[in-house]
């Protein structure tokens, strides 16, 4: 596969992930730089992702969303010749698996796809990696985007690529659990070149934030059927 990975950049947001972040960054291939954004992280997270090489971003406003934000905000005051041509979004808590950013990348670079999801509905799922709740919460989503939108997604999974050019685009707003569903919604308004490839997801070190408790599982599933009715009800109201 003849992926050049000297102009992306690798966007992880964290929030307290210091048994993981190590194993994430090591398994990273070399890339042009690797952002993690540190949610307010109270153990070692940031002082790890040091050591390994990464740019440690600040932002103490908690949210999802709200790191994302913080790490566009760091590329959008580079010079354009030090920007990137490709930015991939990941978790830090060694779910995703690094490694496979090159068949994402591949997908943009080589087949010139603007926007590719890494879906862990069509992929390699380890068991018990996701509970029922995330399940559910991901068919419901995918399936009002295709009946709102008629777009083809399975999935909202964190691991993605997008083209810097592209995201920019987009005008991304939420600052917590709607980062995921804005991006796709909006994607598919503006009629990007999408597509979803499969990906491997293994359990995750630790306990998730969203779906591992009850109250995130309802926090974030009510925050992404609000962000679809907003975004529907929006676009009809124009």
């Amino acid at each position: 596969m003849d992926v050049d990975l000297s102009r992306t950049v690798v966007l992880i947001p964290v929030l307290n992930e210091e048994d993981s972040i190590g194993l994430v960054l090591a398994a990273l291939p070399t890339v042009m730089e690797v952002i993690v954004c540190d949610n307010g992280s109270t153990d070692r997270s940031a002082d790890i992702a040091k050591q390994n090489q990464a740019t440690v971003l600040l932002e103490n406003k908690r949210g999802y969303g709200a790191a994302c934000l913080r790490g566009l905000r760091y590329l959008e005051e580079k010079l354009p010749n030090e920007q990137p041509e490709i930015v991939v979004f990941m978790d830090g808590d060694f779910s995703d698996h690094p490694e496979e950013i090159v068949s994402l990348v591949n997908e943009i670079q080589n087949r010139n796809f603007e926007f590719v999801v890494g879906s862990r509905m069509i992929g390699n799922r380890e068991k018990g990696a996701m509970l029922v709740q995330a399940i559910f919460g991901n068919w419901l989503a995918c399936f009002l985007m295709r009946l709102f939108w008629g777009a083809n997604y399975t999935d909202l999974g964190p691991f993605r690529a997008i083209r810097y050019a592209a995201l920019c685009q987009l005008g991304m707003q939420d600052a917590n659990f709607g980062w995921t569903i804005e991006m796709q919604i909006k994607a598919t308004e503006k009629k990007l070149r999408v597509t979803e490839i499969p990906v491997s997801y293994r359990c995750r070190i630790g306990q998730s934030k969203i779906s591992g408790t009850v109250v995130g599982s309802i926090r974030a599933g009510f925050k992404i059927l609000y962000t679809i009715f907003r975004f529907r009800f929006a676009r009809r109201r124009v």
